[in-house]
């Protein structure tokens, strides 16, 4: 069974995005649920769903994924559901090989918009 992300935390995920200062993004998975007071079990399983919504809507709408702004602590990068998705949507290149360049460039163009 496919779970679905709690539509209010979605928004409330953008919000904090979107909010956030320049300087302080990207933040990790585990700093976007405490910022929305997310108390445990499946913190960041929720956060992920709510990632993922709002990877749909901004596909939908032309707009660069904001779900870009946030990445794993292990590295610099999201977790394998994002670029999962990011194919499925048609976003990525099928090609893993590309993912990294593909995000960094997704990254660049938030960024971007954020600042307009």
């Amino acid at each position: 069974m496919e779970r679905q992300a709690d539509p209010d935390l979605a928004t409330r995920l953008r919000e904090l995005l979107t909010s956030l200062p320049h300087e302080r993004l990207p933040i990790t998975y585990q700093q976007a649920a405490e910022a929305l007071g997310l108390a445990p079990p499946r913190t960041i399983q929720r956060v992920a769903l709510a990632l993922e919504a709002l990877m749909r809507e901004d596909v939908a709408a032309g707009r660069p994924m904001i779900a870009a702004l946030v990445v794993s602590r292990r590295g610099d990068l999201p977790r394998q559901g994002f670029f999962e998705l990011a194919v499925a949507l048609g976003r990525f290149p099928t090609d893993p090989a590309h993912h990294a360049a593909a995000y960094r460039q997704e990254l660049r163009q938030v960024l971007a918009e954020r600042s307009e």
